[in-house]
């Protein structure tokens, strides 16, 4: 295989070296706590892709949840309260 990969990026051909794509695999290790600690231990980059998609949706549901604590909370406060309008623009 070539060093070089051929990836579509916005209708326009673009190059990205399979250096770089190590780099951004790496990148990505180092953002993932639950991979962050492995940093020097080898990694696959499907691991790490893997890795990478389960922290995102574990991110988005404990959003969701926070989401709707703060909705419930909103009900039981006073409509007009600073609490009502500091929980409004945390849902926004």
């Amino acid at each position: 295989m070539s060093s070089r990969r051929s990836r579509q990026q916005s209708g326009s051909s673009r190059i990205i070296s399979d250096d770089q794509i190590v780099q951004l695999v790496s990148k990505l290790q180092q953002l993932v706590p639950e991979l962050h600690h492995r940093r020097s231990d080898k990694v696959s980059a499907s691991r790490v892709l893997q890795e990478t998609c389960n922290y995102i949706r574990n991110l988005k549901r404990e959003m969701d949840d926070l989401s709707d604590r703060l909705s419930q909370l909103l009900t039981t406060v006073d409509a007009n309260s600073e609490e009502a309008r500091i929980i409004r623009s945390l849902l926004n």
